[in-house]
């Protein structure tokens, strides 16, 4: 190796350099970024988002609250539950206790009282007190209102936080459920194998005039049209531009404003 070396300093040769010839078709350019992962082109997703803001212009989550604090202790209470539970066991407890520094004065054992009804309602009793202690002792009793601040709360991951920046400070968040992970997975708007990833990768493919709504509308389509078990594709109003290998129906429903939504309806 040492010779050879020496060979080729005593007599540099210029390196060797692939032309196109003139009639090649051949154009040097950058590689392009790699492009977000959906099954759907631009204007197939600016149409569906644009059928679902036409049958649910106004859009709202179904848990029960008052302000931004009984938002987080009901998002919290809802992990592993349905909405239609947390309501029943919230309704009471925030009449007594609507603030902070009423359900401390409570107590762990009486707001156990009043969720008992929650699946892990002992630890869920324990995160809300502890929670509530920390908004006191750190946030002068109000919610933050960024995401940094209130995964620090106990019991707060990403997606409660994402569901209070979005309904109680009026931000674009894609709070990622089991009913978004599924949609976005089964008919292939969004894939990922982790509810980060399809957050991330949702955020960039849905258009962003339509991106404030488009957490509650996936939510609304998974929990009442494209359910787990059995989706109602003939009451689906994407249907026709659907590309899940699932779907057993080819015609969108008719578009229409559908009436507010009773919590518990038509849910599996």
């Amino acid at each position: 190796m040492a010779a050879e070396y020496r060979v080729s300093m005593a007599n540099p040769k210029p390196k060797s350099v692939t032309r196109p010839s003139q009639n090649s078709n051949v154009i040097a350019r950058s590689k392009p970024a790699a492009a977000v992962k959906t099954a759907y082109s631009l204007a197939e997703r600016e149409e569906i988002f644009r059928r679902f803001s036409v049958q649910r212009p106004e859009p709202k989550g179904e848990l029960e609250h008052s302000n931004p604090f009984t938002l987080v202790v009901a998002v919290a209470l809802s992990a592993q539950a349905t909405d239609v539970g947390v309501n029943k066991a919230t309704r009471a407890l925030f009449k007594v206790a609507d603030t902070p520094e009423k359900m401390l004065e409570l107590g762990e054992e009486k707001v156990r009282d009043y969720i008992k009804t929650i699946g892990l309602y002992r630890n869920k009793a324990k995160n809300v007190i502890a929670l509530s202690q920390m908004l006191v002792d750190e946030f002068a009793g109000t919610v933050p209102e960024t995401r940094e601040e209130l995964v620090k709360l106990p019991g707060v991951g990403r997606k409660t936080a994402n569901v209070v920046l979005s309904m109680a400070f009026g931000q674009a968040t894609m709070a990622v459920d089991t009913h978004i992970f599924r949609i976005a997975n089964r008919i292939r708007l969004a894939p990922g194998k982790t509810p980060d990833e399809v957050e991330a990768r949702l955020m960039k493919v849905i258009p962003k005039h339509y991106l404030y709504h488009a957490h509650h509308w996936l939510i609304l389509h998974g929990r009442y049209t494209c359910k787990a078990r059995r989706p109602e594709c003939e009451r689906c109003v994407i249907a026709d531009l659907c590309k899940s290998p699932e779907k057993s129906w080819d015609v969108a429903a008719p578009l229409i404003e559908l009436p507010p939504q009773m919590i518990g309806e038509a849910v599996e």
